[in-house]
């Protein structure tokens, strides 16, 4: 069994952190699928090895975030208190390795919805197990058989997820669990898995409709990024903490504008990222043909300035591109306006959570912190 971790003395501490309470979860997850069969087992190991091959971890680190800026505002994190702290801390974390659970069934199941090839540099799983099968020799179609494989492997990430915030771990004694959260984590909890499953719906919807407005691109970030990548994870936290309802408002206000400048952020890197930081194909999200706010924008502009302009970036979108294609397409995007305007939009919208963070009654350190990683999060390139 692995271990438990200290408490993170900092924010960058978090991710290391929630890998040990990821490692420590599987230890005891895996081998019990595996009573069901060995092929169940192997499938959980492939859900723990994707969960474990990277990712940047930010909704933990927003979690704990918002625990510690709870704590700081009841004073209880400078108390000698020190072992109730470090309690809840581990239900920080705990909630926080939660969060990545059911990313990682978010990431395995919008991978076949794209039907993308490769996920952080590496096969995404329904081709891993659509190897498997071909490797196998078994009957039927291997592609129909991956896809069936890892749509049940995501919902083993959204089960194992619920597991460990409500601690429904496997062979675990009633005296080795951990503490019941507060009502209001596990309504807020619920909340947000409806939300992001709702906006990953959206999504789609838009993809067949064709509906490339931006009001349609911002409702999907709405629910699908915004609430369940900063939002809630901060509130998750906070309410962890037992922060006043003033405090949770103030956090939810910074989630809300910092998650859609992070999906902001992404619709850039979908289209101009280095595939070696991405883990992605370059223009993937031209290639699938995804209604981003940065194509409705471009969109917006090209019809407004020259309707051929506007077609000539649509006959770009939701097929394959060679690279003489991809280049043009990205040339239109920026001289259209496109790009420019939406870094405008991250700028403003990291300058609203950051004036949100200087009103909220937190210690110096944590919003020092969240400060730094807020930047970092609006001006990543991975």
């Amino acid at each position: 069994m692995t271990s438990a971790s200290p408490t993170p003395t900092s924010l960058d501490a978090v991710p290391a952190a929630v890998e040990t309470e990821l490692r420590s979860f599987f230890d005891v997850a895996v081998p019990a699928a595996a009573e069901i069969a060995p092929v169940v087992g192997t499938a959980a190991e492939l859900v723990r090895d994707f969960v474990l091959q990277g990712g940047k971890r930010i909704r933990p680190v927003f979690a704990f975030a918002g625990w510690r800026c709870g704590m700081t505002e009841s004073g209880r994190a400078d108390s000698d208190a020190a072992s109730s702290v470090g309690r809840e801390a581990r239900d920080a974390l705990r909630v926080g390795a939660a969060l990545e659970l059911v990313q990682a069934c978010a990431l395995i199941h919008d991978d076949i919805i794209d039907q993308s090839d490769t996920r952080r540099g590496h096969p995404t799983l329904h081709r891993v197990f659509q190897s498997r099968h071909a490797a196998a020799s078994w009957a039927g179609d291997a592609a129909g058989h991956g896809v069936a494989a890892a749509i049940l492997a995501g919902d083993l990430a959204l089960a194992w997820a619920d597991d460990l915030v409500h601690d429904h771990r496997p062979g675990v004694s009633d005296t080795s669990r951990y503490r019941a959260l507060p009502p209001a984590v596990g309504a807020t909890w619920a909340a947000m898995r409806t939300e992001v499953l709702g906006g990953q719906f959206l999504d789609i919807v838009n993809e067949a409709s064709g509906d490339d407005s931006a009001a349609a691109a911002y409702r999907v970030m709405e629910f699908k990024t915004a609430a369940y990548t900063v939002a809630r994870p901060l509130e998750l936290g906070a309410r962890l903490a037992g922060a006043s309802e003033i405090l949770v408002a103030t956090l939810r206000k910074i989630g809300h504008d910092l998650g859609i400048a992070f999906q902001l952020r992404d619709d850039q890197l979908g289209v101009f990222g280095d595939p070696e930081r991405t883990g992605k194909p370059s223009g993937d999200d031209l290639v699938s043909g995804k209604r981003t706010a940065l194509l409705a924008t471009a969109l917006r502009r090209a019809d407004d300035s020259d309707p051929a302009l506007g077609n000539r970036l649509r006959d770009f979108i939701g097929r394959p591109l060679d690279e003489d294609e991809l280049g043009s397409a990205r040339a239109l995007l920026v001289d259209v306006g496109a790009v420019a305007e939406m870094e405008g939009q991250i700028d403003d919208l990291l300058g609203a959570a950051l004036g949100a963070l200087d009103t909220a009654d937190i210690g110096d350190d944590i919003r020092s912190e969240l400060t730094a990683v807020a930047h970092r999060t609006a001006h990543r390139e991975a």
